[in-house]
């Protein structure tokens, strides 16, 4: 079995604060798909703590190892976002987002102190949540006659495919989700079906 075949995720919110010398640390951590997400995770804590001196974040996206990234938001280089996403990494977890809203409570931490409370935060509303085992999926369009649902139905069960969303009339079109370790039998299967050609296309679409 391929390295790529599954992923470590969450698929649940939380929240945790830490405290030090009287600054507040609130971390949030969410499940995420894309950028768009991340953007707007940010943009909603932002409208709830319009108050907040710092809002932090790292997020890690995808399976390449390259769709990353870490804010410090004002603090010292490398103080915050960096220790945010060391904690995502360090359980191996990808399409997560951790923020870290921090209250300034009048005393200066210094580097290291603010890179332990961006840590301890981020690691202690990452204990709250559950890891998930996914598989790593590839999406795929399929376009057939009617007659043969049941049939392309069938491989995609056998398959442990899931649907995604589909039309179902006279010619259906269905976008489905196929796992990347059953990816040969599932082409296999859907090749002998004959369907025409073009009937089945790959897409990067994210679901």
């Amino acid at each position: 079995m391929l390295p790529n075949d599954f992923y470590s995720t969450i698929e649940n919110t939380a929240s945790a604060e830490f405290k030090d010398r009287g600054s507040k640390f609130i971390a949030y951590a969410f499940p995420v798909k894309n950028i768009a997400e991340c953007k707007q995770r940010l943009n909603d804590l932002k409208k709830l703590h319009p108050k907040a001196t710092h809002h932090c974040f790292a997020y890690r996206i995808g399976f390449s190892g390259d769709n990353f990234r870490a804010s410090d938001a004002g603090e010292p280089s490398g103080s915050a976002g960096r220790p945010i996403l060391g904690q995502i990494d360090s359980r191996g977890l990808t399409n997560v987002m951790i923020i870290v809203i921090r209250y300034f409570g009048g005393t200066l931490l210094g580097t290291g102190g603010l890179i332990n409370a961006y840590k301890s935060a981020a690691s202690m509303v990452l204990q709250l949540i559950p890891v998930v085992r996914k598989p790593v999926e590839s999406i795929f369009k399929i376009h057939f006659d009617y007659t043969r649902l049941n049939e392309v139905l069938n491989i995609i069960k056998q398959a442990n495919g899931r649907i995604i969303k589909q039309e179902i009339q006279l010619f259906c079109n269905v976008t489905i989700a196929v796992p990347n370790n059953r990816l040969l039998e599932f082409n296999n299967k859907i090749g002998n079906l004959n369907l025409e050609e073009g009937s089945l296309q790959q897409t990067q679409e994210d679901f």
